[in-house]
């Protein structure tokens, strides 16, 4: 049985699941790597994890209404939570592993979780102290790799995972729960990571997020990708755009999910996972991008003419232009020569890349275009659980993030926000009523996001409304245009750009790992001809005038990065802040 473009919006997601599984229960589903080997789950071996560990969660108290909270690494575990919290009627309440102890007991109260799921070593001790924090609701805590040397306060009861699940009979009367769910019941709490401040509380509900997976589906018959796909993982399944796109998409399209091991494994998963579709952020690619361009350049030769070759003449080709007649001649062989091997490199069986969660650069976008490696950039937010356009397999601006997606309506405000309605919208923010009346106004999601929309309908963001700098001539400048034409340049790793209330901008710059090796004066010589390149391509009030040279990398760890490898803008300027002032003239 084919798998409808248009499946039931008034189903819930746990329903849908068990629905696409029926008569392909012995279909490989989920495969993680253990050890040297990948090994998968079929349908029918999630659908008995699944009530199993449902049965487990009623044992130990967990009621419909009552929240759960997970904090893993993307793995079959992670994806069996999910559903047996939702299917009896339990909220899932995801956390980033990159969050910190303080941020864990955060969500855990502010949610009000009961129960909390987690993996194992630092990771688990981290979630069991903020579980054991004075104030909180969390009574069990289960553990997928054992409890053998974990701490826990006396009010928790730890549970292992793999003893649980083996003690556990398949929960009889989950069909029946499953049944008593509504459309708009909140299924998930997705707490935003945000670039400042707190993070908030999403709730979405089984309608808001089935109307993104059908919107999906849709979108991708164009393609002939809709169903019986593969799937690589790697963006955290705690981030709402994988929550849907990589995980229960692919349930409902009996598509395979690989979960990926690690970013810094990323090559090889791709090769030895060969998937046909992918979800990442633009961070993905400029990394794939910049190991590409690196290995171009030290092998140099003829190799590093037709690898430039194949990258101009296909640039030529995505912009409409004509090609010479010798072009055309040689682009065919640059097919077989240049493109042919790119794409072995990702898989071989790599139909499309998609891309959200930030601004694509165009210009890394074009690249991967022009070697013959289609992107569908999208754009979307937490709050539209997230998906609001995207590009169509039949039609691809790369510069663009494309059209509204099916049953999403898009305009743009008086004052240049963009705005989105439809059923993908979330419930609110739990316990913010005030946050959630300013963002969802007469039914519109108020973005934040300033954008244009063409004569085809295809949306541009311009720039983020609390993110634009005004400088001190009254201007307004777009940092994140900015910033990512500075990191195409190899010699620089990542940027932040300043400028806010002052005559020009000034940029705080990680070199690349090659560059960060040589001597400092080495570096500054390289990264001022790298800014002078990239000031090149930019307009006179977006160059940087002045920069310096930061003292580590933006990352997670030093909170100078969200989870999904944006920028918090706002943490580099404080650590910087004073070197940065002293750039600018003094005021007298």
């Amino acid at each position: 049985m084919p798998v409808s473009q248009k499946n039931n919006t008034s189903a819930n997601l746990p329903a849908a699941f068990f629905s696409a599984a029926e008569g392909h229960e012995d279909k490989a589903l989920l495969a993680s790597k253990i050890g040297d080997d990948w090994q998968s789950m079929s349908y029918g071996q999630v659908i008995t994890a699944v009530k199993k560990l449902a049965a487990v969660m009623i044992a130990e108290g967990v009621q419909p209404g009552d929240k759960v909270f997970i904090a893993a690494e993307n793995r079959p575990e992670w994806a069996i939570a999910d559903l047996a919290i939702m299917a009896i009627g339990a909220i899932v309440v995801p956390s980033f592993i990159t969050n910190t102890e303080d941020d864990f007991a955060y969500i855990m109260a502010h949610s009000e979780s009961v129960l909390a799921i987690t993996s194992g070593g630092a990771l688990a001790q981290s979630v069991a102290n903020a579980a054991g924090a004075p104030k909180q609701n969390i009574k069990t805590l289960i553990v997928m790799d054992g409890l053998s040397s974990l701490k826990v306060k006396k009010k928790i009861k730890a549970v292992d995972w793999n003893d649980a699940m083996a003690a556990s009979e398949p929960l009889a009367d989950l069909d029946a729960r499953i049944a008593q769910l509504k459309p708009d019941d909140t299924c998930c709490f997705i707490y935003t990571s945000g670039t400042g401040g707190r993070p908030k509380g999403v709730m979405l509900t089984h309608q808001s997020i089935q109307a993104n997976i059908d919107a999906a589906i849709d979108l991708l018959a164009e393609g002939n990708v809709a169903e019986n796909q593969r799937f690589l993982s790697l963006l955290p399944l705690s981030h709402s755009y994988e929550h849907t796109a990589g995980l229960h998409l692919p349930f409902q399209t009996r598509s395979e999910v690989w979960y990926c091991e690690s970013a810094d494994q990323i090559a090889n998963n791709l090769l030895e996972a060969s998937p046909t579709l992918m979800t990442a952020v633009p961070r993905l690619y400029e990394v794939l991008h910049d190991r590409i361009t690196r290995g171009v350049k030290a092998k140099g030769g003829v190799s590093a003419k037709l690898f430039y070759a194949a990258v101009d003449i296909g640039m030529k080709k995505l912009n409409g232009q004509s090609l010479t007649f010798k072009e055309a001649l040689l682009n065919p062989l640059l097919n077989v020569l240049v493109r042919k091997k790119v794409k072995a490199r990702l898989g071989g069986r790599l139909q499309y890349f998609v891309s959200g969660g930030a601004a694509l650069n165009p210009e890394i976008g074009g690249f991967f275009m022009a070697l013959g490696v289609n992107i569908l950039q999208g754009y979307g937010q937490t709050e539209a659980s997230p998906l609001i356009s995207a590009n169509r397999p039949g039609k691809i601006k790369i510069e663009t993030v494309g059209p509204a997606v099916d049953g999403v309506e898009v305009k743009i405000s008086d004052e240049g926000e963009i705005l989105a309605r439809g059923d993908m919208l979330m419930k609110g923010y739990w316990k913010d009523e005030a946050a959630s009346a300013e963002t969802i106004i007469d039914g519109w999601l108020y973005t934040g996001d300033l954008g244009e929309i063409d004569a085809d309908g295809f949306i541009s963001i311009t720039g983020r409304k609390k993110d634009i700098i005004v400088n001190s001539g009254g201007d307004n400048i777009a940092p994140s245009r900015v910033e990512g034409i500075l990191t195409i340049e190899p010699e620089i790793e990542q940027a932040m750009v300043d400028g806010d209330k002052k005559p020009w901008l000034a940029a705080v710059i990680v070199p690349s790992p090659d560059l960060a090796k040589q001597s400092k004066a080495k570096i500054e010589k390289a990264i001022g001809e790298a800014i002078k390149r990239a000031n090149g391509r930019l307009s006179k009030l977006e160059q940087i005038r002045r920069f310096i040279i930061a003292d580590e990398a933006f990352t997670t760890a030093n909170g100078q990065m969200t989870a999904t490898l944006k920028t918090r803008r706002h943490v580099v300027r404080e650590v910087y802040g004073k070197k940065l002032d002293a750039l600018y003239p003094k005021k007298k």
